[in-house]
């Protein structure tokens, strides 16, 4: 029973602007100090320009830009896009305390981005052979996670209202000529916060499922 108390557990952080690397530190210094009755977290955030390298590098192409910073960073996957206009939700949970496979929280991750994409009347899928959500094959939402003793950190990206042209420059997540897209300029048209919020709702009714 205390098990699952302790499971049902969540927090929610909405840190508003922070820079990548800062919070991708704090991640790793949350996990590596968190204890068998840590809470699970969930960090709701948006960063400046940046492009993250995941520890899937064989074969990956540089950005063909030099004004946006690059950070090797140990999600796994490939090179994405992060900046202003997009929701980036992370995900401090212990997966073996809630008997969570990667896979399993990757589904769950997806089908709440899913679900939020319906409610709006867009239709999305998900890909067996590339992680996150598209819609008429562009990418909308990535997905990039990190195990360590049962736990995980980082999560997913959502594009609202941003400049897409940083995407040009790469290979987003390793596959040559992918598309992407945002919720803008498919007919939503609510405000990022609300998008956010409705979001962190549906991941959590996922999670406690």
């Amino acid at each position: 029973m205390e098990k699952i108390r302790v499971a049902s557990l969540m927090k929610i952080h909405r840190l508003g602007l922070t820079d990548y690397e800062t919070t991708w530190k704090a991640m790793q210094a949350f996990t590596a100090q968190r204890a068998a009755e840590t809470p699970d977290t969930l960090w709701l955030t948006e960063h400046p320009p940046v492009y993250t390298l995941g520890l899937n590098r064989k074969d990956a192409q540089p950005p063909q830009r030099s004004d946006i910073p690059l950070v090797l960073t140990d999600r796994g996957g490939k090179i994405t896009y992060h900046g202003p206009g997009q929701i980036v939700l992370y995900l401090l949970l212990d997966l073996k305390r809630r008997e969570m496979t990667i896979r399993q929280l990757v589904n769950h991750m997806e089908n709440a981005v899913i679900a939020l994409l319906a409610e709006y009347g867009v239709t999305a899928t998900n890909r067996p052979d590339a992680p996150g959500v598209y819609v008429a094959n562009a990418k909308i939402a990535s997905l990039g996670l990190r195990l360590k003793n049962g736990c995980c950190y980082h999560g997913l990206s959502l594009n609202v209202d941003m400049d897409l042209s940083p995407f040009h420059a790469i290979d987003p997540c390793g596959y040559r000529g992918m598309q992407v897209t945002q919720t803008r300029d498919l007919g939503i048209n609510v405000t990022m916060p609300e998008l956010a919020e409705q979001l962190v709702t549906l991941i959590q009714a996922k999670l406690v499922a």
